[in-house]
């Protein structure tokens, strides 16, 4: 699991490397574009005769995909034009608290006075990245447009959580993504044609190609493979504590590959989001044990 948060912090950086030469619904295609073809060789492979889809699914599965996979990661390539590597993987780093949020009101998960508390703990370091730690940003409510569309980004991914959890729960998660994966790339095929490709392919360099591969590759296939294989080995809640390491990795991988500055400011907001969350899904963890225990 530390290697995945590696290939998602990477993520970040390969996206802020992608966007300086790829329109946003072009560098969400081809990422998807290799990504389905390989998750879908693995699916069948692995899924043998079970990983098709009835009829009736495919309704959720395509708001999923448009959710989960077309939403967030239009949103995610867009803020990248805007913001800085760094911002948008701490902000990024709220999303299992957004999501537990969302599951307390629509699968009625608990959600004590504690859990409010981490909630907020994390969201204040999130109003410090946005702010930057200067109140007047606050009250005039002149955000940086990148980080409002990453926090957009996150909702997105916190509703295709939940929907997922309540609708889907017929299909290995592995069927599941793949499915996701294809639908995104159908839908941003009109898009892609809308940026006029064309002008733009003869020249991408080989910074930018690299950046699309990395992105399909490691942090969208071998880091999902090898979640499931965590989760598998060691559970769901343990396994989701991991994330955390995914803003620290990207702000060592921004100031040594982007150069980006790291002040101790920021360092500050990111300890702060990290206990938040941090401490949410030890909760949880405690929480689903002591389920365990009274069952």
């Amino acid at each position: 699991m530390v290697m995945s948060t590696i290939f998602w912090a990477g993520a970040f950086i390969a996206g802020k490397i992608g966007v300086s030469e790829f329109p946003p619904f072009s560098l969400a295609f081809f990422r998807f574009f290799f990504a389905t073809f390989i998750i879908f060789g693995i699916m069948i492979r692995y899924e043998k005769k079970d990983w098709r889809l009835s009829g009736k699914d495919w309704g959720p599965v395509i708001l999923l995909g448009f959710i989960g996979m077309f939403g967030y990661h239009v949103l995610f390539f867009s803020a990248l034009q805007y913001t800085s590597a760094v911002n948008s993987s701490m902000i990024g780093a709220t999303n299992p608290l957004i999501t537990s949020i969302l599951a307390a009101f629509f699968l009625n998960e608990s959600f004590g006075i504690k859990r409010l508390g981490t909630v907020l703990m994390a969201f204040s370091g999130v109003v410090l990245t946005l702010t930057n730690g200067d109140i007047s940003v606050l009250k005039a409510f002149n955000f940086n447009r990148g980080d409002l569309l990453m926090l957009l980004a996150v909702l997105c991914w916190a509703i295709y959580s939940v929907i997922s959890r309540k609708v889907m729960h017929r299909y290995s998660p592995l069927i599941l993504t793949s499915y996701s994966f294809l639908v995104c790339l159908i839908l941003l095929l009109p898009f892609v044609v809308w940026e006029k490709p064309l002008s733009y392919l003869p020249e991408v360099s080989w910074k930018g190609w690299s950046s699309v591969l990395y992105m399909s590759i490691f942090a969208s296939v071998i880091g999902y493979l090898v979640q499931q294989m965590s989760i598998k080995e060691i559970g769901a809640s343990k396994t989701a504590a991991f994330i955390n390491l995914v803003p620290v990795f990207s702000i060592i991988l921004s100031a040594t590959i982007l150069h980006e500055k790291v002040t101790g400011f920021k360092l500050l907001s990111a300890a702060i989001i990290i206990s938040g969350v941090y401490l949410n899904s030890r909760m949880k963890s405690i929480s689903d044990e002591s389920l365990k225990q009274s069952g």
